[in-house]
């Protein structure tokens, strides 16, 4: 296989990972308390979960408590931790199920097949909300959907900012390369994204200047996060090669100098893992590499710390 079609297969892998759901009304929400029936749907990785509450209230109207309720004002939860709704399905599910990332059968190398995550956790069940909106933890979306699409938008203009120094790609988007590229996201087509977002990464046409990368860490409550859901998110500057050099800067690089703690060899997982789209990545990849080839769809590299044993 050549490293465009490994490429083109790793990007179309990207694309077309799901995670399946297990959906179910909050039984103080439901006038037969636990007794509807769940919503299964297999939802895909890379979008993001208010894309589902017009389904899911009509779906659930019938067992609301409270049938006037609005589609927007729906909420998910998993054992009582609220999921924050601008995080991309992958990445909180990557954070908050428990399943084991799928990762190389020999340590750090890409060219074994990957073991499969654990089963048992599979359909991921998620508990869905109408009421008693958690306001110290989620900013509440509107009916039109403009907070949604806002806030996707301002993370793009950030990892264009990023990238490029400026975020002109983006806001220099003709209106209907703009309507094509949230459209492209609400429907995941993949033949309406990826024109779109081949202009935004190069977009200037020079050298990255940053790679866009967040890293998100668990850890425990504090007195001004008490239920953020345990997550540090983590963001510096990262560049693709090393200060002074043209030598790529690897994953490994990059961790090592964010979190050294967690991270004292460049080369080895000693403390924790680094998870992309529920595979540990290896440390050896190059971060430029990495962003494009497997970038979330509002251009960041959204990487989950897994803590080891």
């Amino acid at each position: 296989m050549t490293t465009q079609e490994q490429s083109n297969s790793l990007q179309a892998a990207i694309w077309n990972g799901s995670v399946p759901l297990d959906i179910r009304l909050s039984p103080s929400e439901c006038r037969v308390y636990d007794q509807a029936d769940p919503y299964l749907i297999q939802h895909p990785r890379l979008s993001y979960l208010p894309f589902l509450l017009p389904r899911l209230h009509a779906f659930f109207a019938f067992f609301l408590i409270d049938p006037s309720v609005a589609p927007h004002e729906g909420w998910f939860s998993v054992e009582g931790v609220p999921l924050k709704w601008h995080y991309p399905l992958g990445l909180l599910y990557d954070l908050f199920s428990g399943a084991a990332p799928a990762q190389a059968d020999r340590s750090d190398d890409a060219n074994h097949s990957p073991s499969r995550p654990q089963p048992s956790v599979l359909p991921w069940r998620l508990t869905l909300h109408f009421t008693d909106w958690p306001g110290d933890q989620l900013v509440q979306p509107d009916a039109e959907g403009k907070v949604v699409h806002d806030a996707f938008i301002n993370s793009v203009k950030e990892a264009d900012f990023l990238r490029n120094g400026t975020a002109k790609g983006i806001m220099s988007l003709s209106k209907g390369d703009s309507t094509q590229l949230w459209t492209a996201v609400q429907e995941h087509k993949r033949s309406a994204f990826d024109p779109i977002a081949q202009k935004l990464l190069y977009a200037q046409g020079a050298p990255l200047r940053h790679i866009p990368l967040k890293l998100y860490l668990p850890s425990s409550p504090s007195a001004s996060e008490p239920l953020s859901g345990h997550l540090r998110v983590i963001q510096s500057l990262v560049t693709p090669y090393l200060h002074g050099t043209r030598e790529p800067q690897t994953l490994g690089m990059a961790l090592h100098g964010l979190v050294p703690a967690l991270f004292p060899s460049r080369k080895t997982p000693i403390h924790a893992k680094p998870v992309l789209h529920g595979a540990v990545v290896p440390m050896r990849s190059p971060v430029e590499a990495l962003l494009k080839e497997a970038a979330y769809l509002d251009g960041w590299l959204h990487l989950g710390l897994v803590m080891m044993a």
